[in-house]
């Protein structure tokens, strides 16, 4: 599968943030899009995400050669800066909720959630709740939830950006391995050079 972007463009007011942007995201690889400040990196996750509608252009998925330019938020999971757990439950449970989300019974999700938090690090901290755990173990929930998600597609907006550089490291390499080493495809938005170099290609957006 295919996230296709054809000639986005994107404005607020009179400032365009992209223009006529276009690239074809596969499933299997891992994209960074690096750039200064203000040069449009979540505006287009939040196009990708389809949380966001272009001024121009078309955002869609392609299976086939077949192009269907609707939805594209039905085929992406995301990881934000700030893991968006819910902090009264325990990390399993936190993953928990992709899997009953797709329709899996009770048993067979935390079963998978077992697997998916020990694949990310996290076997021995299953049981803790999420207030307790450190930036970069809530992280590790993230990306372990977004994969139970099941979706095509992993959107990460600046992932690492709370963490210290030890933890980026960690952090980074984990959400570009598991993810694209299970088919999905990574995008991950990051002015952070350590995040970049981890992924297969790099698009840098400049300021408008």
């Amino acid at each position: 599968m295919q996230l296709v972007a054809d000639a986005i463009t994107v404005r607020y007011g009179d400032r365009e943030v992209l223009h006529e942007f276009s690239h074809l995201f596969r499933t299997g690889e891992s994209v960074a899009i690096t750039g200064p400040s203000g040069s449009g990196k979540t505006t287009l996750l939040s196009v990708l995400g389809g949380s966001l509608k272009p001024s121009s252009g078309k955002i869609g998925v392609q299976r086939d050669g077949v192009s269907e330019f609707a939805q594209p938020e039905r085929h992406v999971a995301w990881v934000h800066q700030a893991s968006n757990s819910l902090r009264d439950r325990t990390a399993i449970d936190n993953v928990v909720v992709g899997f009953l989300a797709r329709g899996l019974a009770h048993g067979a999700a935390f079963g998978l959630a077992e697997e998916l938090l020990n694949d990310v690090g996290l076997a021995d901290r299953a049981a803790a709740t999420a207030s307790t755990l450190s930036g970069g173990e809530l992280q590790r929930v993230a990306v372990a939830r977004a994969l139970a998600a099941g979706s095509a597609f992993v959107l990460a907006d600046e992932p690492t950006g709370n963490l210290d550089r030890k933890t980026t490291v960690e952090i980074s390499e984990l959400l570009v391995s598991q993810p694209v080493a299970r088919g999905h495809g990574v995008v991950v938005a990051t002015h952070d050079e350590l995040v970049a170099e981890r992924c297969r290609h790099v698009i840098r957006l400049d300021r408008a």
